[in-house]
């Protein structure tokens, strides 16, 4: 029998990020004021910071609301493992850090100027308010000067010949707007270098697309925009990887009640009883996230992910010294001399484990036993017996990146960056280290060797109809199915147990038997008539 396990979900959207830098579609405009009429917005703008300062003029609360987020600082405390944590502070196994990369990685900060430690985080005219309101499509910060803009044509570095495009600064002042996917996705589809890199459920495909690739999100249909989820207060938005909500128990949330709470989660909209035509279903509710069932495979949308990382096999050139790219069919890059070898997947099936809200990662400084690999940058905490875990869907990517063999830690490079340490230009792994080490403040051996690691990704988005939720024999199967590897649950189908199935069929048995004993009382009290 093959039916429909249909799990009421709500498609937990990206948060802000700057705008792409072609012209957008007319965009409705959403707001209370026109904001083309504010005499401030009307005179020329020679960079960002001077467009904020107009902007505060009216919104004189805004940056300092800004200024308390994680959008703003990169930092967040994990409540329960107390990590300091956050972009500023986390390594990865993509990119790994942004320490001594500042420039390049701080393009997508909601601020002007973060190219090194020196950053003011406390002035106000550094936030950038263009980069989640521009509803024109020509907004685009320049890449390698910590994401400034600029109202003219100018040089940078001077004498390099290096021009990086003005804007018209005045005109997108002027139509400014709500948040988009458009703005929100210039960030967040590209997170981890390029279109659909990190997460998989998203990219570029999601900036308008159709029904089968996110019921919510459907540009066609319900057209939810990011912000219809992670529905922001005073510029703090809801829903963060740092501190996941697992598992809603409070059911659905009636907006406007100001309840100290997550809104981007499945349940604040649908409910813990979301399935009203087989109440069945809603049993299953109880173990599996509703993402488990209604996003069957992630990177769907013709944007391939990346699967794996490997750093160890960057620094090849060819036979005249220069670095060397290599593409698949489709014209994806597989392999970069700067960067070494990648796996894409698209249509990839998720990876699925008990989950509980709480990630522990392994920080700078946390002592790395090689031995044990693939070390867990990562740490997905959760059991089926903590009654706070539910089944989730991971995109878990793979990676090799340098590790101190001394010192037994992951290490930072300093990657991005034109000057002769940086890895992407001079391919050397210990002028590339020690200069990062330096930028982080932590201690360098000189010696580079390389370490297996994982990094789990919560899937999400692209949240399918529920005509393609998973069906039942997906997993239960006699071989297992999609949730094979899980352990704490007895799946039917899927798991043997003696006295279970000898309890079922004799009562099978049983029932049999009473039928064909009714069965022979009817036809003998038929024959006495």
């Amino acid at each position: 029998m093959r039916s429909l396990l249909i799990f009421g979900a709500i498609a937990l959207a990206a948060l802000c990020g700057p705008a792409l830098g072609t012209e957008a579609p007319k965009v409705k405009l959403n707001t209370t004021a026109d904001h083309s009429k504010f005499k401030e917005l009307q005179a020329p703008f020679g960079n960002g910071p001077e467009v904020t300062k107009a902007c505060l003029a009216c919104h004189t609360e805004a940056a300092g609301q800004i200024h308390r987020t994680k959008h703003w600082t990169w930092e967040a405390v994990n409540a329960q493992t107390q990590q300091k944590l956050g972009k500023k502070t986390i390594l990865n196994n993509y990119c790994i850090s942004i320490a001594s990369n500042q420039a390049a990685c701080t393009t997508c900060h909601v601020g002007y100027g973060w190219k090194d430690n020196q950053f003011d985080f406390s002035k106000q005219e550094n936030v950038d308010c263009l980069v989640c309101h521009d509803t024109t499509g020509i907004y685009k910060k320049a890449p390698g000067t910590g994401g400034q803009v600029f109202g003219k044509d100018t040089e940078l570095p001077p004498g390099s010949g290096n021009i990086i495009k003005g804007l018209d600064l005045s005109k997108i002042a002027q139509k400014v707007g709500k948040t988009s996917r458009d703005t929100c996705g210039a960030c967040h589809f590209f997170g981890g270098g390029g279109d659909g890199v990190k997460h998989g459920d998203l990219d570029s495909s999601m900036q308008a697309p159709d029904k089968a690739l996110d019921v919510h999100m459907d540009a066609s249909g319900l057209d939810f925009t990011c912000a219809t989820c992670h529905q922001t207060s005073s510029h703090d938005v809801p829903g963060s990887r740092y501190a996941p909500t697992a598992k809603d128990a409070k059911g659905a949330f009636m907006r406007g009640r100001g309840e100290a709470r997550n809104l981007a989660t499945c349940v604040s909209c649908h409910g813990n009883d979301p399935h009203k035509q087989d109440a069945r279903l809603n049993q299953h509710a109880t173990k599996l996230a509703c993402q488990t069932c209604h996003i069957p495979n992630f990177a769907r949308g013709g944007v391939p992910t990346k699967m794996s990382w490997d750093w160890s096999t960057a620094g090849q050139r060819d036979a005249q010294g220069k670095h060397i790219t290599r593409k698949d069919a489709k014209g994806h890059i597989t392999y970069e001399s700067r960067k070494g070898d990648f796996v894409l997947g698209e249509h990839v099936k998720p990876e699925y484990m008990w989950f509980n809200g709480t990630v522990k990662y392994t920080l700078l400084g946390d002592k790395i036993d090689k031995s044990k690999q693939p070390i867990q940058v990562n740490h997905m905490e959760g059991s089926p017996d903590d009654g706070k875990s539910m089944i989730w869907p991971m995109k878990v990517f793979r990676g090799k990146q340098p590790f101190d063999p001394v010192n037994q830690t992951l290490v930072t490079p300093h990657t991005a960056g034109n000057d002769d340490t940086g890895y992407w230009k001079n391919l050397v792994w210990d002028k590339a280290i020690e200069v990062g080490m330096k930028d982080s403040g932590a201690p360098f051996s000189g010696k580079v060797d390389f370490v297996s690691t994982e990094m789990a990704w919560p899937i999400t988005h692209m949240v399918a109809p529920k005509e393609k939720a998973l069906a039942c024999d997906e997993c239960h199967d006699r071989a297992g199915g999609r949730l094979a590897g899980i352990q704490g649950v007895y799946i039917p189908s899927r798991d043997a147990n003696v006295w279970v199935d000898r309890i079922g069929w004799t009562m099978a048995l049983l029932a049999a038997l009473a039928m064909l004993g009714h069965g022979a009382l009817r036809m003998a009290g038929r024959r006495k008539a």
